[in-house]
């Protein structure tokens, strides 16, 4: 009886739980693929982007009301959403999934001057749905959460606000809020990005910090906003203002990643969770998926991650017209993609690729419909959206001659755009010659353009 009274308990928490996901930042730090899209739209692991793990995270748990709260470059992402996220039941369920721009909802001066004024500005919605627990997401970390597990922790804790956290070491704990906990899981400091985090009691090589996912009591949660928008010198952000104030109160309490984190069916890899923040990080995260027991399982069918999907023909591999065969070692290969007697090795072709004879690519991530003309050499490299590599190109190998058109991240990752290309085309218009397509960007005429533009 006990148990069928915390799961109907349960149930109606999350029925009573509505997930905001911040999806409206820059993300400079990834630089050119963010030139055209919002961090959360980048494409990632073959098929997917990278808000489609908050949202099935979301899904997954249970909670079926998601707000994502958007304002940079946003087209790619509201295409995506409303391509693919539009199967939730909202007339009699009332599930959805509902985009929120920014549009000067306060006044006619300011759009989203932060995530916790992002949040503030939309508080009419949360009122309109009965919320009685927010859930605020970062729409950009690679991860998969059960947010019930939280929800639940939430509510035992008697605090009016949770953050998930999780230790990583101390030497990249820089980009992150760092915090400090006491016995009993209240947290009793927090620095937004320190010079020197502070280490884990018992492991100097360690620090804990926020994940960005918090929980909020709805009614406290419209106080502390309203609070917040009537001081000047706030800058309306969660991890710079709204957190701090509150563990100075004492009324943060610290939900622990390994106590909801989806581990793989084998339950013996550590609990994943990645910030693809940069170049070198994006790079890294694409690449653990080709590794034989990735920690990040994303064939898992009790937990799986929702995207939009095109309908696109199997992969294919063929042999040349020297009869060389098409070869792929540890590499995650998507629908739609042709190989004619290449070598791959470590790669992710996203979907609808083509290689062409005598290529050799080597821990390569490729987006879609990028077109790689033979003999071609990459390593250590990502292709943007809709590339086309003119024959006999060497990528990855001289650092100092990639820098010249690409950008080369501190850690030898060289990034390739179409804009890139473009640069190089003018300089050296007899490399792009023999270029299949004739125009750096123009689609091969044997495959569709998927989902959209960007």
């Amino acid at each position: 009886m006990s148990f069928v009274n915390s799961f109907s308990k349960q149930l109606y928490a999350m029925m009573r739980t509505t997930a905001l996901v911040l999806a409206g930042g820059r993300g400079s730090r990834l630089r050119d693929l963010t030139d055209i899209r919002a961090k959360p739209a980048v494409h990632f692991g073959g098929k997917f982007r990278i808000i489609d793990f908050a949202l099935s995270n979301c899904l997954n748990s249970g909670i079926r009301k998601m707000g994502v709260l958007t304002q940079y470059k946003s087209d790619s992402l509201l295409s995506h959403i409303q391509d693919g996220w539009t199967f939730l039941n909202n007339n009699h369920m009332g599930e959805f999934v509902r985009v929120l721009p920014a549009q000067q909802r306060i006044d006619e001066v300011h759009w989203y001057q932060g995530t916790a004024d992002a949040v503030y500005q939309n508080l009419d919605i949360i009122r309109a749905y009965g919320t009685e627990y927010v859930l605020v997401l970062s729409g950009d970390h690679i991860y998969r959460m059960n947010y019930s597990v939280m929800l639940m922790d939430h509510i035992r804790s008697l605090c009016p606000c949770s953050v998930a956290c999780i230790e990583v070491p101390r030497g990249e704990a820089s980009a992150f809020g760092c915090m400090q906990i006491d016995e009993e899981g209240l947290v009793t400091d927090f620095i937004e990005k320190p010079e020197n985090p502070p280490a884990v009691p018992g492991n100097p090589e360690a620090t804990l910090i926020s994940m960005g996912i918090y929980f909020f009591e709805a009614a406290f949660l419209k106080e502390i906003l309203e609070e917040d928008h009537q001081d000047p010198a706030s800058s309306h952000d969660f991890g710079k203002d709204i957190i701090p104030k509150l563990v100075k109160r004492r009324l943060v309490h610290a939900h622990n990643f390994e106590m909801s984190c989806v581990r793989n069916r084998s339950k013996q890899q550590l609990c994943y969770w990645k910030d693809v923040g940069t170049i070198d990080s994006f790079w890294s995260a694409n690449l653990d998926l080709t590794r034989e027991h990735p920690d990040l399982d994303i064939y898992d069918t009790m937990w799986p991650i929702w995207t939009n999907a095109t309908q696109l023909p199997p992969v294919k591999f063929i042999r040349d017209d020297n009869d060389n065969k098409s070869v792929s070692v540890n590499s995650v290969i998507s629908a739609g993609c042709v190989v004619f007697g290449s070598e791959i090795l470590n790669s992710v072709l996203f979907v609808s690729v083509r290689v062409d004879p005598e290529c050799h690519l080597d821990q390569v991530v490729i987006f879609p419909l990028a077109f790689i003309n033979r003999g071609c050499r990459i390593r250590r490299a990502i292709i943007e959206k809709k590339c086309e590599i003119p024959p006999g190109l060497e990528i990855g190998y001289d650092p100092e001659k990639d820098s010249r058109y690409f950008y080369v991240s501190p850690s030898g990752v060289t990034l390739v755009t179409r804009a890139m290309l473009e640069r190089m085309k003018k300089d050296h218009p007899e490399l792009f010659a023999g270029c299949a397509r004739k125009e750096v960007g123009k689609l091969w005429p044997l495959l569709p353009d998927i989902h959209c533009l960007h």
